[in-house]
């Protein structure tokens, strides 16, 4: 096992790596103000952006679950990484080399799992485009390519590979440069032969398929020989960094494009991907050897941002496999914001032989938004049934109004409707469109919570929207002026430590009614106080965090870290003033509090009491109301 992490080298790798570069990585990310920036949460499902980043303070918090975190906590949750793995990723981003606790620089075979199948892989990926380029073996692949309109450049730029023909060639490779049997087999790159590990991958054209980030974590394997008796399409099998309905094919070289223009292709094979991006399509990404599904889905709503104006095209075939996969996507259309189109190209081409036959000009013209997908799903249930009868055409509705009524824009939803009469050869219009109106209101009323009572057709579902998550942690109301003031008073400990230190340091843990901000203040407290945050604050933030006792309070400090400061109407900006206001009235409330206390313990005392403890509790009483005295006069200054 590795040794601890050097902390310095830890606290080295979070200064090195800005947070939002990190995290833009895998979402798109806006202006939220204050400094912050805002995007679609990657850790659940929403329809407006609730996760927000700070780069400042190098923190991130999603007000919708909840999660937050620094650059590392970031790396861990997305990627599902433990935090020497997460380090160490950051630490080979930033060139830093990291040392370990229990002696020495970090040997390869201490490195993390998943760290080291990526490395695996990117070794294999390398080794595989070599074979490419120089092997002779590989004419037959250099052939296809080039049959296919790919060059040499281009077979670079997307790191095509071959996989040669005999047993373990890369299997001795890696061996070679210090990886294990176990590990081979782990990554996928081997597997299990009679006399020990094998190639999976052998006499085939390669394309190392990489995560959002970059890394490649699987490959797909093209066959190129007769006697090969594998598939035509050999992929990874799924192993602890490769999932095959999590990847998209081409999305590390896309998703700069889809995040600036709004707009996504998914077409069906790697050299569809390829054919697109030569003909200036660069939004062009593929699934890999799997169905086009929520997961997918996903990924793409966090780089469009769920922008109303985005676009979703579909490439498919126009047989019957595709106008199958365009209705399978079609299921899911509704967890886009985006609009959602389907290109099918003359003949039944698919971009690449579109490339081929008729240049780039024509694929860029075919993945141009035309037919929207939820009306190529009509036609193609409509023409399931006789239209020339009352029953087929009864049927026929049954089936296609459950489809119109799922559509987002309801001026759109009135306009289809009126077409879906027209398809059907209804002329009563108006009965359609108010059928249709009848299955939104039923699916609207109900709120997602359960089937309207037209769920039981074969294709028309609605799922609803998706339920708020719950929150975790102690609700609070924020409109008690008491909870907001001590809610701003942490937010400013937390951001703007150089504001109220050192006065807060001296604030006690009681002086927080709520008891979520109580265990902020403990944790601040165990971290060692606010003021040494002025002198570096990030560092200061995450001993805030480590400090804290669970996972609930370790969450508002990152959302207080995160959230912006509330100024009141009148207030210029955050400034001593301001703070110094927060302070005064958190201070005032605790003061207000303890005489009420003692008076009511005056009033229990009578004047029975013994004399010494009633002169003592009436002379606190008497400092605590000059103290306030003194509070509403001069302010912070009587701090």
């Amino acid at each position: 096992m590795a040794g601890r992490i050097n902390d310095e080298d830890v606290k080295a790798v979070r200064d090195a790596v800005p947070i939002d570069a990190v995290v833009s990585e895998y979402l798109q990310l806006r202006n939220a103000g204050g400094g912050n920036l805002k995007g679609l949460c990657p850790f659940h499902d929403e329809k407006s952006p609730s996760f927000q980043v700070s780069p400042s303070k190098g923190f991130f918090h999603c007000f919708g679950c909840q999660e937050g975190g620094d650059t590392i906590t970031f790396v861990m949750k997305i990627d599902h990484l433990t935090f020497s793995e997460a380090v160490e990723r950051l630490a080979g981003q930033a060139g830093i080399t990291l040392r370990y606790e229990e002696g020495g620089y970090n040997p390869s075979h201490q490195r993390g799992e998943r760290i080291r199948l990526v490395e695996a892989h990117k070794i294999a990926a390398d080794w595989y485009a070599e074979q490419l380029a120089t092997s002779p073996e590989a004419d037959t692949g250099r052939q296809f390519l080039a049959e296919r309109g790919f060059d040499q450049a281009a077979a670079q730029h997307f790191s095509v590979g071959y996989s040669p023909q005999g047993w373990d060639h890369l299997t001795r490779f890696l061996r070679g440069k210090g990886f294990t049997d176990k590990e081979l087999i782990l990554s996928g790159l081997s597997q299990e032969g009679r006399r020990g590990p094998i190639d999976r991958f052998r006499g085939r054209l390669m394309w190392p398929i990489r995560d959002i980030g970059g890394d490649v974590v699987g490959f797909g394997a093209r066959k190129l020989y007769e006697a090969d008796n594998g598939p035509k399409y050999l992929n990874t099998p799924d192993t602890a960094i490769y999932k095959k309905s999590q990847v998209l094919y081409g999305i590390d070289l896309a998703k700069k494009d889809i995040a600036k223009s709004s707009r996504a292709v998914v077409v069906e094979g790697y050299t569809d991907v390829m054919a697109c991006h030569l003909a200036g399509v660069t939004t062009a990404i593929a699934t890999c050897g799997t169905a086009f599904g929520g997961d997918h889905i996903k990924i793409l709503r966090r780089l469009l941002m769920d922008n109303g104006s985005a676009r979703v095209i579909f490439t498919f075939d126009g047989d019957a496999a595709g106008q199958k996969a365009a209705l399978r996507a079609f299921e899911d259309d509704q967890k886009f914001a985006a609009e959602t189109y389907i290109a099918i190209a003359p003949d039944g081409m698919d971009p690449c032989d579109l490339r081929l036959a008729k240049g780039d000009e024509a694929v860029a013209d075919l993945v141009e938004p035309r037919t929207p997908l939820f009306e190529f799903a009509l036609r193609q249930i409509v023409s399931r049934y006789d239209l020339d009868t009352p029953a087929g055409r009864a049927s026929a509705l049954d089936e296609a109004a459950p489809i119109v009524a799922r559509i987002k824009n309801s001026g759109a939803q009135h306009e289809v409707a009126v077409q879906l009469a027209g398809m059907l050869g209804i002329l009563d219009t108006q009965f359609v469109v108010k059928r249709v109106a009848q299955l939104a209101r039923w699916a609207r009323d109900r709120g997602g919570k359960g089937p309207a009572p037209e769920r039981q057709h074969q294709s028309g579902r609605y799922a609803g929207p998706p339920q708020p998550a719950t929150p975790r942690g102690p609700a609070l109301n924020l409109r008690n002026p008491v909870f907001a003031t001590e809610r701003e008073l942490l937010k400013l400990a937390l951001q703007r430590p150089e504001l109220v230190s050192p006065a807060f340091d001296a604030y006690g843990v009681d002086e927080f009614t709520a008891p979520p901000y109580a265990a902020v203040r403990q944790a601040i407290l165990d971290a060692g106080g606010a003021e040494p945050g002025v002198a570096d604050p990030q560092d200061y933030l995450v001993r805030v965090r480590e400090a804290a006792p669970d996972d609930a309070v370790r969450a508002m400090v990152t959302e207080l870290a995160v959230e912006a400061i509330m100024l009141h109407k009148g207030v210029k900006g955050v400034d001593e003033v301001y703070a110094g206001a927060q302070l005064v009235t958190v201070r005032r409330r605790a003061v207000e509090r303890r005489i009420r206390d003692i008076t009511g313990r005056l009033t229990r005392l009578g004047a029975h009491g013994d004399p010494a403890e009633l002169a003592a509790v009436q002379n606190e009483l008497w400092v605590l109301q000059q103290y306030d005295q003194t509070l509403r006069e001069h302010g912070a200054a009587a701090l």
